[in-house]
């Protein structure tokens, strides 16, 4: 293993081994509690930008396989943890991570405190990092994370959404048959915005029952609202993806044709937060963000359940006058979804399809097969 070299943006400075690939990168530094599926979260677009630390101590002991991938790439910039493993363990394996993260020039730094930068990150909050297998100048790094831009000012949506539209075949995964089950012919036919959609979600779309198209991030509204009123699609999901939506202004404003022309919605994570930036209701930046498998959220029966999360922004509490409080985070009473009022739209901030994570939330899937027209 070589050494690598990490300066975080509050002036700390620090040294430890690397694994995967080499170079130099910049991006935000985040923290992530699960227990299992380092393979997932790092195959998850929404990372891009990132460095990951994992506070689970022991990572790439299951290897890596094909179809654990949330995308084609991995899109975080890095990822950190306490013990990394080459010699992995596990019948689904087909590689190491350390070749996964080769193949797709990903940093992986090791036999670094973890505990210790977790703590930082939770009282100081999510902050810049560089990191370098090159450069090992305290003042020269300091002077290139200086020099680079910061994560919100650059668009990842443009990088991390599909090019062309594809039509999305298959379902949810099969544990009898260890292979996803493959799409079945539906009536009901919904178009997914891409901002950085994972693969599960689209998964588990299908599995409700819906036929679903994937479209880029660059639509135009008056295409998909001309597709609607031909009776082509019964629906529109806006997907999870990276960076601050605020910064997303020319899909706002298409959003908000969507919105106005009747369709029935439904968001996750950043298309959430889509939502109500383009029903007026701007969005805020959490201090450390929300990254795990282990958050408690309250839905509208009173029943607790366990959610995955991977966010940095958070609708406003006075959404409350537009739209109606469904979801709602028992850690730090943030909110978790809403349904607009005299709309068929509705979204959440937690990521139900649980990929990883647990299955607690997948029933919202079926909330929104009943109102695909």
């Amino acid at each position: 293993m070589q050494r690598v070299w990490i300066y975080l943006e509050n002036g700390t400075f620090l040294e430890a081994k690397s694994f995967g690939a080499t170079g130099t990168s910049v991006g935000e530094i985040v923290f992530n509690t699960s227990l299992t599926g380092y393979q997932e979260i790092i195959s998850d677009p929404s990372y891009a930008g990132q460095f990951v630390t994992f506070t689970m101590p022991e990572i790439g002991n299951v290897g890596v396989n094909d179809n654990d991938m949330e995308s084609r790439n991995c899109h975080c910039k890095g990822v950190l943890v306490r013990n990394y493993h080459n010699d992995y363990s596990n019948f689904r394996a087909q590689d190491t991570l350390d070749s996964l993260l080769k193949e797709h020039n990903v940093l992986g730094i090791c036999e670094i405190d973890t505990r210790y930068l977790t703590k930082m990150l939770r009282d100081e909050g999510a902050m810049m990092m560089i990191a370098s297998t090159e450069i090992h100048d305290k003042d020269e790094l300091a002077k290139q994370l200086a020099a680079s831009p910061r994560i919100e000012d650059i668009n990842y949506i443009e990088q991390v959404s599909t090019k062309e539209a594809y039509v999305h075949k298959f379902g949810a995964w099969n544990h009898s048959e260890m292979a996803y089950n493959k799409a079945m012919m539906s009536d009901k036919k919904v178009l997914v915005v891409d901002f950085g959609v994972k693969r599960n979600i689209l998964n588990e779309l299908v599995q409700s029952g819906l036929e679903v198209e994937v479209i880029p991030s660059s639509f135009k509204a008056e295409d998909l609202i001309a597709r609607f009123e031909a009776k082509e699609i019964g629906g529109i999901f806006l997907s999870n993806g990276p960076g601050d939506p605020l910064t997303l202004t020319k899909e706002k404003a298409e959003v908000e044709k969507l919105i106005n022309a009747n369709i029935p919605m439904f968001a996750i994570c950043l298309g959430h937060q889509m939502l109500s930036i383009a029903h007026g209701y701007d969005t805020y930046k959490l201090k450390f963000g929300q990254h795990g498998g282990n958050h408690p959220v309250v839905n509208p029966s009173n029943v607790v359940e366990i959610t995955a999360q991977n966010h940095n922004y958070n609708v406003p509490d006075n959404i409350i006058e537009i739209a109606e409080i469904t979801h709602q985070n028992l850690f730090d009473n943030t909110i978790e979804g809403v349904k607009y009022k005299n709309k068929d739209i509705f979204s959440v901030q937690h990521h139900p399809e649980a990929s990883p994570g647990p299955h607690e939330s997948k029933y919202i899937f079926n909330e929104f097969a009943k109102i695909v027209k």
